[in-house]
Protein backbone atom coordinates (compact mmCIF):
# COMPACT_ATOMS: atom_id res chain seq x y z
CA UNK A 1 0.00 0.00 0.00
CA UNK A 2 2.89 2.30 1.12
CA UNK A 3 4.59 1.95 -2.73
CA UNK A 4 1.27 2.27 -4.14
CA UNK A 5 0.91 5.90 -2.73
CA UNK A 6 4.32 6.69 -3.13
CA UNK A 7 3.61 6.24 -7.01
CA UNK A 8 0.24 8.11 -7.04
CA UNK A 9 2.68 10.86 -5.52
CA UNK A 10 5.05 10.55 -8.28
CA UNK A 11 2.87 11.21 -10.90
CA UNK A 12 1.26 13.62 -9.42
CA UNK A 13 3.93 15.71 -8.93
CA UNK A 14 5.24 14.55 -12.83
CA UNK A 15 2.18 15.66 -14.11
CA UNK A 16 2.35 19.03 -12.03
CA UNK A 17 6.11 19.62 -13.68
CA UNK A 18 4.55 18.68 -16.53
CA UNK A 19 1.91 21.40 -16.66
CA UNK A 20 4.80 23.99 -15.53
CA UNK A 21 6.27 23.11 -18.29
CA UNK A 22 4.34 23.39 -20.73
CA UNK A 23 2.86 26.71 -20.03
CA UNK A 24 6.10 28.44 -19.94
CA UNK A 25 6.46 30.72 -22.33
CA UNK A 26 10.19 30.11 -23.00
CA UNK A 27 9.63 26.00 -22.89
CA UNK A 28 11.94 24.50 -25.54
CA UNK A 29 10.70 20.84 -25.10
CA UNK A 30 6.88 22.07 -26.57
CA UNK A 31 7.87 25.11 -28.41
CA UNK A 32 7.01 25.93 -32.06
CA UNK A 33 10.86 25.69 -33.38
CA UNK A 34 10.85 22.28 -32.17
CA UNK A 35 7.19 21.40 -33.42
CA UNK A 36 7.02 17.74 -36.00
CA UNK A 37 4.15 16.20 -36.50
CA UNK A 38 3.36 12.55 -37.69
CA UNK A 39 1.83 13.72 -40.84
CA UNK A 40 5.78 15.13 -42.23
CA UNK A 41 6.05 11.50 -43.02
CA UNK A 42 5.06 9.42 -45.71
CA UNK A 43 1.47 7.21 -45.47
CA UNK A 44 2.75 3.59 -44.00
CA UNK A 45 5.62 4.79 -42.64
CA UNK A 46 6.88 2.37 -39.84
CA UNK A 47 6.76 3.91 -36.23
CA UNK A 48 7.53 1.49 -33.34
CA UNK A 49 9.74 0.89 -30.73
CA UNK A 50 13.07 -1.55 -30.33
CA UNK A 51 14.30 -3.75 -28.30
CA UNK A 52 16.28 -6.84 -28.04
CA UNK A 53 16.06 -10.56 -26.32
CA UNK A 54 19.26 -10.52 -24.06
CA UNK A 55 18.29 -6.92 -22.89
CA UNK A 56 14.69 -7.80 -21.96
CA UNK A 57 13.86 -11.07 -21.81
CA UNK A 58 15.25 -12.74 -18.56
CA UNK A 59 14.84 -16.43 -18.04
CA UNK A 60 17.95 -17.52 -18.79
CA UNK A 61 17.64 -21.12 -17.96
CA UNK A 62 13.82 -21.70 -18.56
CA UNK A 63 12.83 -24.03 -21.17
CA UNK A 64 15.66 -25.22 -22.72
CA UNK A 65 17.41 -22.01 -23.15
CA UNK A 66 21.25 -22.58 -23.16
CA UNK A 67 24.13 -20.67 -21.57
CA UNK A 68 24.69 -17.06 -23.86
CA UNK A 69 28.10 -15.57 -24.37
CA UNK A 70 26.54 -12.68 -22.52
CA UNK A 71 25.25 -15.37 -19.83
CA UNK A 72 29.33 -16.09 -19.76
CA UNK A 73 30.71 -12.54 -19.72
CA UNK A 74 28.28 -11.39 -17.00
CA UNK A 75 29.14 -13.77 -14.60
CA UNK A 76 32.85 -12.72 -14.71
CA UNK A 77 33.33 -10.48 -11.35
CA UNK A 78 33.92 -6.63 -11.98
CA UNK A 79 32.85 -6.61 -15.54
CA UNK A 80 29.36 -5.57 -15.48
CA UNK A 81 28.12 -2.37 -13.13
CA UNK A 82 26.76 -3.39 -9.57
CA UNK A 83 27.27 -7.25 -10.60
CA UNK A 84 24.09 -6.67 -13.76
CA UNK A 85 23.28 -9.33 -16.05
CA UNK A 86 20.11 -10.14 -18.20
CA UNK A 87 19.43 -13.33 -16.16
CA UNK A 88 16.10 -11.55 -15.13
CA UNK A 89 16.56 -8.31 -17.33
CA UNK A 90 12.53 -7.17 -17.15
CA UNK A 91 11.11 -10.55 -17.24
CA UNK A 92 9.55 -9.98 -20.85
CA UNK A 93 9.44 -14.00 -21.45
CA UNK A 94 6.60 -13.99 -18.88
CA UNK A 95 4.88 -10.73 -19.34
CA UNK A 96 5.44 -10.47 -23.43
CA UNK A 97 1.42 -9.62 -23.56
CA UNK A 98 1.19 -6.88 -21.18
CA UNK A 99 4.26 -4.94 -22.85
CA UNK A 100 2.50 -5.51 -26.08
CA UNK A 101 -0.63 -3.90 -24.40
CA UNK A 102 1.93 -1.13 -24.17
CA UNK A 103 2.94 -0.76 -27.17
CA UNK A 104 -0.68 -0.86 -28.70
CA UNK A 105 -1.50 1.82 -26.37
CA UNK A 106 0.78 3.69 -27.80
CA UNK A 107 -0.69 3.64 -31.52
CA UNK A 108 2.59 2.31 -32.64
CA UNK A 109 2.26 0.40 -35.55
CA UNK A 110 5.73 -1.96 -35.62
CA UNK A 111 7.75 -3.49 -33.23
CA UNK A 112 11.81 -4.17 -33.57
CA UNK A 113 12.70 -7.06 -31.43
CA UNK A 114 15.27 -9.78 -31.84
CA UNK A 115 15.30 -13.37 -31.42
CA UNK A 116 17.43 -15.50 -28.70
CA UNK A 117 19.95 -17.89 -31.02
CA UNK A 118 20.40 -19.83 -27.39
CA UNK A 119 16.44 -20.03 -26.93
CA UNK A 120 15.47 -21.38 -30.41
CA UNK A 121 19.12 -23.48 -31.15
CA UNK A 122 20.58 -24.40 -27.64
CA UNK A 123 23.78 -25.98 -29.28
CA UNK A 124 23.76 -25.38 -33.06
CA UNK A 125 22.94 -27.08 -35.95
CA UNK A 126 23.65 -30.46 -34.87
CA UNK A 127 20.91 -30.29 -32.46
CA UNK A 128 17.14 -30.46 -32.53
CA UNK A 129 15.62 -26.65 -32.27
CA UNK A 130 13.72 -26.20 -29.16
CA UNK A 131 9.68 -26.22 -29.96
CA UNK A 132 9.24 -23.99 -26.49
CA UNK A 133 11.32 -21.54 -28.08
CA UNK A 134 9.62 -21.62 -31.31
CA UNK A 135 6.67 -21.30 -29.59
CA UNK A 136 7.48 -18.34 -27.29
CA UNK A 137 7.83 -16.07 -30.86
CA UNK A 138 5.21 -17.29 -32.34
CA UNK A 139 3.47 -15.76 -29.44
CA UNK A 140 4.91 -12.98 -29.73
CA UNK A 141 4.05 -12.53 -33.85
CA UNK A 142 0.71 -13.46 -33.28
CA UNK A 143 -0.20 -11.24 -30.45
CA UNK A 144 1.48 -7.99 -32.04
CA UNK A 145 -0.66 -9.23 -35.46
CA UNK A 146 -4.15 -9.35 -33.39
CA UNK A 147 -3.00 -5.99 -31.96
CA UNK A 148 -2.14 -4.39 -35.45
CA UNK A 149 1.55 -3.78 -34.70
CA UNK A 150 3.91 -5.34 -37.75
CA UNK A 151 6.80 -7.08 -36.45
CA UNK A 152 10.38 -6.16 -37.35
CA UNK A 153 12.54 -9.18 -36.82
CA UNK A 154 15.93 -9.00 -35.92
CA UNK A 155 17.52 -12.42 -35.89
CA UNK A 156 20.85 -11.91 -34.25
CA UNK A 157 21.30 -9.09 -31.67
CA UNK A 158 24.78 -8.98 -30.05
CA UNK A 159 23.72 -12.35 -28.50
CA UNK A 160 24.62 -16.11 -29.06
CA UNK A 161 25.19 -19.31 -27.52
CA UNK A 162 28.16 -19.84 -25.28
CA UNK A 163 28.93 -23.04 -27.27
CA UNK A 164 30.16 -21.60 -30.17
CA UNK A 165 32.86 -19.61 -28.16
CA UNK A 166 33.96 -22.73 -26.25
CA UNK A 167 34.03 -25.10 -29.56
CA UNK A 168 35.34 -23.07 -32.20
CA UNK A 169 35.67 -19.29 -31.41
CA UNK A 170 32.40 -17.96 -32.34
CA UNK A 171 32.81 -14.90 -35.34
CA UNK A 172 36.52 -15.69 -35.26
CA UNK A 173 35.37 -18.89 -37.61
CA UNK A 174 34.06 -19.81 -40.67
CA UNK A 175 32.23 -22.32 -39.09
CA UNK A 176 30.66 -19.32 -37.54
CA UNK A 177 28.96 -18.80 -40.93
CA UNK A 178 26.87 -21.86 -41.28
CA UNK A 179 25.46 -21.82 -37.84
CA UNK A 180 23.65 -18.60 -38.71
CA UNK A 181 22.37 -19.86 -41.88
CA UNK A 182 21.06 -22.53 -40.41
CA UNK A 183 19.40 -20.10 -37.30
CA UNK A 184 18.34 -17.41 -40.11
CA UNK A 185 16.45 -20.93 -41.76
CA UNK A 186 15.00 -21.63 -38.67
CA UNK A 187 13.48 -18.08 -37.98
CA UNK A 188 12.48 -18.31 -41.45
CA UNK A 189 10.52 -21.60 -41.77
CA UNK A 190 9.15 -20.98 -38.35
CA UNK A 191 7.87 -17.57 -38.84
CA UNK A 192 8.22 -16.31 -42.38
CA UNK A 193 4.97 -16.71 -43.25
CA UNK A 194 4.24 -13.51 -41.09
CA UNK A 195 7.21 -11.53 -40.54
CA UNK A 196 7.84 -9.18 -43.60
CA UNK A 197 10.69 -7.54 -42.38
CA UNK A 198 13.62 -8.94 -41.94
CA UNK A 199 17.52 -7.90 -40.15
CA UNK A 200 19.80 -10.21 -40.58
CA UNK A 201 22.18 -8.95 -37.47
CA UNK A 202 22.56 -6.03 -35.22
CA UNK A 203 26.08 -3.87 -35.59
CA UNK A 204 28.54 -5.79 -36.44
CA UNK A 205 30.23 -3.19 -36.84
CA UNK A 206 30.36 -2.30 -33.68
CA UNK A 207 30.08 -5.00 -31.67
CA UNK A 208 33.12 -6.81 -33.13
CA UNK A 209 35.27 -3.52 -32.37
CA UNK A 210 33.68 -3.55 -28.79
CA UNK A 211 34.47 -7.52 -28.51
CA UNK A 212 37.77 -7.98 -30.69
CA UNK A 213 39.56 -4.54 -30.40
CA UNK A 214 38.53 -2.94 -27.12
CA UNK A 215 37.94 -5.93 -25.34
CA UNK A 216 34.33 -4.62 -23.50
CA UNK A 217 31.97 -7.16 -25.19
CA UNK A 218 32.41 -11.05 -25.07
CA UNK A 219 34.71 -13.08 -25.90
CA UNK A 220 36.54 -10.20 -24.43
CA UNK A 221 39.97 -10.21 -26.95
CA UNK A 222 41.99 -7.68 -27.36
CA UNK A 223 45.76 -6.44 -27.66
CA UNK A 224 47.94 -3.61 -26.28
CA UNK A 225 47.54 -0.50 -26.35
CA UNK A 226 43.95 -0.96 -26.89
CA UNK A 227 43.31 -2.82 -23.50
CA UNK A 228 44.51 -5.76 -21.09
CA UNK A 229 42.88 -9.16 -21.86
CA UNK A 230 43.76 -12.41 -21.71
CA UNK A 231 44.15 -13.13 -25.46
CA UNK A 232 43.80 -11.34 -28.62
CA UNK A 233 44.90 -9.51 -31.11
CA UNK A 234 42.75 -5.99 -31.94
CA UNK A 235 44.95 -5.71 -35.39
CA UNK A 236 43.31 -8.51 -37.12
CA UNK A 237 40.84 -9.60 -35.30
CA UNK A 238 38.15 -7.29 -35.90
CA UNK A 239 38.89 -7.65 -39.25
CA UNK A 240 38.33 -11.23 -39.24
CA UNK A 241 35.08 -10.73 -37.49
CA UNK A 242 33.16 -8.16 -39.51
CA UNK A 243 34.81 -10.39 -42.85
CA UNK A 244 32.59 -13.47 -41.19
CA UNK A 245 29.33 -11.58 -40.46
CA UNK A 246 29.28 -10.02 -43.67
CA UNK A 247 29.48 -13.40 -45.46
CA UNK A 248 27.21 -14.85 -43.04
CA UNK A 249 25.01 -12.17 -43.66
CA UNK A 250 24.89 -12.32 -47.92
CA UNK A 251 24.03 -16.27 -47.51
CA UNK A 252 21.62 -15.76 -45.28
CA UNK A 253 19.91 -13.35 -47.53
CA UNK A 254 20.85 -15.46 -50.29
CA UNK A 255 19.02 -18.50 -48.76
CA UNK A 256 15.77 -16.18 -48.34
CA UNK A 257 15.52 -14.83 -51.68
CA UNK A 258 15.60 -18.18 -53.20
CA UNK A 259 13.24 -19.91 -50.74
CA UNK A 260 11.05 -17.71 -48.75
CA UNK A 261 10.68 -14.27 -49.83
CA UNK A 262 8.23 -14.45 -52.68
CA UNK A 263 5.53 -16.06 -50.25
CA UNK A 264 5.19 -13.00 -47.90
CA UNK A 265 6.53 -10.51 -50.10
CA UNK A 266 9.48 -9.84 -47.59
CA UNK A 267 12.81 -7.45 -47.23
CA UNK A 268 15.73 -8.69 -46.01
CA UNK A 269 18.05 -6.10 -44.64
CA UNK A 270 21.30 -5.95 -42.24
CA UNK A 271 21.35 -2.92 -39.16
CA UNK A 272 24.50 -0.96 -38.79
CA UNK A 273 26.09 1.50 -36.20
CA UNK A 274 26.23 4.59 -37.39
CA UNK A 275 27.64 7.76 -35.72
CA UNK A 276 28.00 10.76 -37.80
CA UNK A 277 31.74 12.71 -38.10
CA UNK A 278 31.76 16.39 -38.65
CA UNK A 279 35.48 17.74 -38.93
CA UNK A 280 37.12 19.12 -36.02
CA UNK A 281 38.36 22.27 -38.62
CA UNK A 282 36.88 23.61 -41.85
CA UNK A 283 40.60 22.62 -43.19
CA UNK A 284 40.91 19.96 -46.10
CA UNK A 285 42.55 17.33 -43.49
CA UNK A 286 39.97 17.08 -40.96
CA UNK A 287 37.47 16.88 -43.82
CA UNK A 288 38.86 14.65 -45.03
CA UNK A 289 39.18 12.56 -42.16
CA UNK A 290 35.76 13.14 -41.03
CA UNK A 291 34.96 11.34 -44.54
CA UNK A 292 37.92 8.47 -43.83
CA UNK A 293 36.00 7.93 -39.82
CA UNK A 294 32.66 7.51 -41.97
CA UNK A 295 34.37 4.89 -44.28
CA UNK A 296 36.03 3.09 -41.24
CA UNK A 297 32.88 2.54 -39.37
CA UNK A 298 29.46 2.72 -41.37
CA UNK A 299 31.09 2.05 -44.97
CA UNK A 300 33.48 -0.98 -43.23
CA UNK A 301 29.88 -2.81 -43.20
CA UNK A 302 27.51 -1.46 -46.23
CA UNK A 303 30.27 -0.87 -48.86
CA UNK A 304 30.51 -4.51 -49.18
CA UNK A 305 26.75 -5.58 -49.04
CA UNK A 306 26.08 -2.95 -51.99
CA UNK A 307 29.16 -2.50 -54.11
CA UNK A 308 30.80 -5.65 -53.26
CA UNK A 309 33.98 -5.18 -51.40
CA UNK A 310 35.51 -2.37 -48.48
CA UNK A 311 35.94 1.09 -49.11
CA UNK A 312 39.28 2.19 -51.02
CA UNK A 313 40.07 4.43 -47.54
CA UNK A 314 40.41 0.78 -45.74
CA UNK A 315 42.24 -1.27 -47.84
CA UNK A 316 44.77 1.83 -48.65
CA UNK A 317 45.15 1.86 -44.82
CA UNK A 318 45.28 -1.56 -43.69
CA UNK A 319 46.72 -3.21 -46.46
CA UNK A 320 47.06 -6.90 -46.28
CA UNK A 321 45.37 -7.19 -42.67
CA UNK A 322 41.97 -6.80 -44.22
CA UNK A 323 40.80 -9.74 -45.52
CA UNK A 324 39.75 -10.42 -49.46
CA UNK A 325 36.64 -11.71 -50.92
CA UNK A 326 37.19 -14.29 -53.49
CA UNK A 327 35.34 -13.38 -56.49
CA UNK A 328 32.88 -15.92 -56.09
CA UNK A 329 32.00 -14.44 -53.00
CA UNK A 330 32.18 -10.91 -53.85
CA UNK A 331 29.07 -11.66 -56.56
CA UNK A 332 27.33 -13.08 -53.43
CA UNK A 333 27.63 -9.91 -51.21
CA UNK A 334 26.89 -7.22 -54.01
CA UNK A 335 23.70 -6.19 -53.50
CA UNK A 336 22.94 -8.87 -50.59
CA UNK A 337 20.53 -6.24 -48.79
CA UNK A 338 17.22 -4.93 -49.55
CA UNK A 339 17.43 -1.82 -46.82
CA UNK A 340 19.98 -0.27 -44.84
CA UNK A 341 19.04 -0.31 -40.84
CA UNK A 342 21.09 2.56 -39.38
CA UNK A 343 21.15 2.78 -35.81
CA UNK A 344 21.74 6.77 -35.06
CA UNK A 345 22.60 8.45 -31.47
CA UNK A 346 25.07 10.72 -31.63
CA UNK A 347 27.48 13.01 -33.69
CA UNK A 348 31.07 13.28 -32.99
CA UNK A 349 34.28 15.29 -34.18
CA UNK A 350 37.09 14.14 -36.42
CA UNK A 351 40.50 15.52 -36.26
CA UNK A 352 43.53 14.21 -38.98
CA UNK A 353 46.14 12.60 -37.25
CA UNK A 354 47.91 11.78 -40.71
CA UNK A 355 49.82 15.11 -40.68
CA UNK A 356 49.17 16.41 -37.08
CA UNK A 357 50.02 14.90 -33.22
CA UNK A 358 47.01 14.13 -31.86
CA UNK A 359 46.29 13.67 -28.15
CA UNK A 360 43.31 12.12 -26.89
CA UNK A 361 41.66 14.90 -25.37
CA UNK A 362 38.72 13.63 -23.19
CA UNK A 363 37.71 10.38 -21.90
CA UNK A 364 34.86 9.42 -24.25
CA UNK A 365 34.35 6.05 -25.11
CA UNK A 366 34.86 6.94 -28.78
CA UNK A 367 38.27 8.63 -28.49
CA UNK A 368 40.63 6.73 -29.71
CA UNK A 369 44.71 7.50 -29.28
CA UNK A 370 47.70 5.49 -30.85
CA UNK A 371 48.19 2.78 -33.18
CA UNK A 372 44.21 2.56 -32.27
CA UNK A 373 43.82 5.49 -34.84
CA UNK A 374 44.17 2.97 -37.54
CA UNK A 375 40.58 1.54 -37.56
CA UNK A 376 38.93 5.01 -37.71
CA UNK A 377 41.73 5.46 -40.64
CA UNK A 378 44.18 7.29 -38.56
CA UNK A 379 41.77 9.67 -37.21
CA UNK A 380 41.28 11.14 -33.55
CA UNK A 381 37.11 10.86 -32.86
CA UNK A 382 36.74 13.29 -29.99
CA UNK A 383 33.19 15.06 -28.75
CA UNK A 384 35.39 17.97 -27.62
CA UNK A 385 36.42 21.12 -29.32
CA UNK A 386 38.07 24.02 -27.55
CA UNK A 387 37.01 22.73 -24.23
CA UNK A 388 33.06 22.82 -25.25
CA UNK A 389 31.25 20.09 -26.47
CA UNK A 390 29.51 19.51 -29.72
CA UNK A 391 26.70 19.04 -28.19
CA UNK A 392 24.56 18.63 -24.89
CA UNK A 393 25.76 15.37 -23.18
CA UNK A 394 23.85 12.60 -22.47
CA UNK A 395 24.30 10.12 -20.01
CA UNK A 396 26.45 7.66 -21.87
CA UNK A 397 29.58 8.57 -21.96
CA UNK A 398 30.45 10.06 -25.34
CA UNK A 399 27.03 11.11 -26.76
CA UNK A 400 25.99 14.07 -27.35
CA UNK A 401 22.40 15.55 -28.56
CA UNK A 402 23.07 16.78 -32.11
CA UNK A 403 19.99 16.40 -34.07
CA UNK A 404 21.62 17.85 -37.37
CA UNK A 405 23.48 14.72 -37.62
CA UNK A 406 20.62 12.25 -38.50
CA UNK A 407 19.71 14.07 -41.70
CA UNK A 408 23.79 13.75 -42.76
CA UNK A 409 23.96 10.56 -41.97
CA UNK A 410 20.68 9.85 -43.93
CA UNK A 411 22.23 12.27 -46.56
CA UNK A 412 25.67 10.14 -46.83
CA UNK A 413 23.98 7.05 -46.69
CA UNK A 414 21.41 7.78 -49.97
CA UNK A 415 24.19 9.20 -51.50
CA UNK A 416 26.47 6.14 -50.83
CA UNK A 417 24.45 3.73 -51.45
CA UNK A 418 21.80 5.04 -54.28
CA UNK A 419 19.06 5.96 -52.00
CA UNK A 420 18.20 2.58 -50.67
CA UNK A 421 15.19 1.87 -48.60
CA UNK A 422 16.28 3.12 -45.04
CA UNK A 423 14.68 2.40 -41.74
CA UNK A 424 15.88 3.98 -38.63
CA UNK A 425 16.21 1.07 -36.83
CA UNK A 426 17.45 2.66 -33.54
CA UNK A 427 17.50 6.42 -31.97
CA UNK A 428 17.37 7.04 -28.61
CA UNK A 429 18.28 9.29 -25.67
CA UNK A 430 20.76 7.78 -22.92
CA UNK A 431 19.86 9.20 -19.32
CA UNK A 432 21.86 8.14 -15.96
CA UNK A 433 19.14 7.74 -13.33
CA UNK A 434 20.31 6.69 -10.13
CA UNK A 435 16.52 6.46 -8.61
CA UNK A 436 15.22 3.25 -7.12
CA UNK A 437 11.71 4.22 -7.72
CA UNK A 438 10.40 6.72 -10.20
CA UNK A 439 12.76 8.53 -12.81
CA UNK A 440 14.44 11.93 -13.48
CA UNK A 441 11.85 13.97 -14.90
CA UNK A 442 14.23 16.29 -16.00
CA UNK A 443 15.92 13.99 -18.16
CA UNK A 444 13.01 12.61 -19.25
CA UNK A 445 12.03 16.15 -20.59
CA UNK A 446 15.56 16.44 -22.24
CA UNK A 447 14.60 12.59 -24.14
CA UNK A 448 11.33 14.77 -25.30
CA UNK A 449 12.90 17.16 -26.70
CA UNK A 450 15.70 14.93 -28.09
CA UNK A 451 13.40 12.87 -30.15
CA UNK A 452 11.47 15.72 -31.38
CA UNK A 453 14.60 17.41 -32.65
CA UNK A 454 15.88 14.39 -34.23
CA UNK A 455 12.72 13.43 -36.10
CA UNK A 456 12.36 17.10 -37.18
CA UNK A 457 15.60 16.54 -38.57
CA UNK A 458 14.71 12.89 -40.49
CA UNK A 459 11.81 14.56 -41.75
CA UNK A 460 13.99 17.13 -43.55
CA UNK A 461 16.05 14.16 -45.09
CA UNK A 462 12.53 12.48 -46.41
CA UNK A 463 11.51 15.98 -47.74
CA UNK A 464 14.68 16.02 -49.91
CA UNK A 465 14.05 12.81 -50.95
CA UNK A 466 15.90 10.19 -48.79
CA UNK A 467 13.50 6.84 -49.23
CA UNK A 468 13.10 6.31 -45.09
CA UNK A 469 10.53 4.03 -44.51
CA UNK A 470 10.74 4.15 -40.36
CA UNK A 471 11.50 4.99 -37.16
CA UNK A 472 12.08 3.10 -34.15
CA UNK A 473 12.32 4.69 -30.78
CA UNK A 474 15.31 2.93 -28.52
CA UNK A 475 13.83 1.74 -26.08
CA UNK A 476 10.09 0.35 -25.08
CA UNK A 477 11.40 0.24 -22.00
CA UNK A 478 14.53 0.77 -19.49
CA UNK A 479 16.54 -2.73 -19.99
CA UNK A 480 19.88 -4.36 -19.32
CA UNK A 481 22.31 -1.37 -21.67
CA UNK A 482 25.24 -4.12 -22.33
CA UNK A 483 28.46 -2.92 -20.46
CA UNK A 484 26.84 -0.58 -18.61
CA UNK A 485 24.26 -3.00 -16.78
CA UNK A 486 21.24 -0.75 -15.44
CA UNK A 487 23.02 2.49 -15.00
CA UNK A 488 22.00 3.87 -18.44
CA UNK A 489 18.64 4.16 -19.17
CA UNK A 490 16.87 5.02 -22.92
CA UNK A 491 13.06 3.93 -22.00
CA UNK A 492 9.67 5.19 -22.87
CA UNK A 493 8.86 3.80 -19.40
CA UNK A 494 10.39 3.05 -16.41
CA UNK A 495 10.74 -1.02 -14.80
CA UNK A 496 11.22 -1.08 -11.20
CA UNK A 497 13.92 -2.68 -9.75
CA UNK A 498 12.27 -4.45 -7.30
CA UNK A 499 8.92 -5.43 -8.73
CA UNK A 500 9.33 -5.08 -12.50
CA UNK A 501 6.03 -3.30 -12.83
CA UNK A 502 6.14 -0.96 -15.88
CA UNK A 503 5.17 2.51 -15.49
CA UNK A 504 5.11 5.50 -18.19
CA UNK A 505 7.41 8.24 -18.11
CA UNK A 506 6.15 11.88 -19.98
CA UNK A 507 7.99 10.96 -22.99
CA UNK A 508 5.56 7.99 -22.81
CA UNK A 509 3.03 10.44 -23.38
CA UNK A 510 4.51 12.53 -25.71
CA UNK A 511 5.01 9.77 -28.16
CA UNK A 512 1.86 8.50 -27.73
CA UNK A 513 0.08 12.22 -28.92
CA UNK A 514 2.64 12.16 -31.30
CA UNK A 515 1.45 9.12 -33.55
CA UNK A 516 -2.59 9.90 -32.54
CA UNK A 517 -1.57 13.44 -34.00
CA UNK A 518 -2.78 14.43 -30.30
CA UNK A 519 -1.02 17.55 -28.84
CA UNK A 520 0.11 18.57 -25.59
CA UNK A 521 -1.14 21.83 -26.41
CA UNK A 522 -4.38 20.10 -25.17
CA UNK A 523 -2.95 20.29 -21.75
CA UNK A 524 -2.01 23.59 -21.80
CA UNK A 525 -5.50 24.98 -23.30
CA UNK A 526 -7.21 22.48 -20.16
CA UNK A 527 -4.88 24.24 -17.59
CA UNK A 528 -5.74 27.78 -18.67
CA UNK A 529 -9.39 27.49 -17.96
Amino acid sequence: MKRWITKMYSYLICLLLLLQHVNSANTIIYGLEQEVKRSEFPDGFLFGTSTSAYQIEGAYTEDGRSLSNWDAYCSINGRIPNGGSGNIADDHYHRYLEDIDTMASLGANAYRFSISWSRILPRGKFWPVNPVGIKFYNNIIDSLLLKGITPFVTIHHYDYPQEFEDRFGAWLSPLMQEEFVHFDETCFKSFGDRVKYWATMNEPNLYMEMAYLKGVFPPSHCSTPFGECSSGNSDIEPLLAVHNSILAHAKAVNLYRHQFQAKPGGMIGIVASAYMYKPMTDNEADRKAANRALAFHVAWLLDPLVHGDYPIEMRQYHGRKLPRFSSEEAILIKNSTDFIGLNHYTTCFAKDCLHSNCACMDSDVLCTHGENRAIRGFVLVTGQKNGAYIGDQMGMPGSYVVPQGMEEIVDYVKKRYNNMPIFVTENGYASNENKEEGYDLDQDMKRIKYHKAYLASLARSIRNGADVRGYFIWSLMDNFEWRFGYTVKFGLYHVDPLTLDRSPKLSAQWYRDFLTNSSLNNIQAKSST
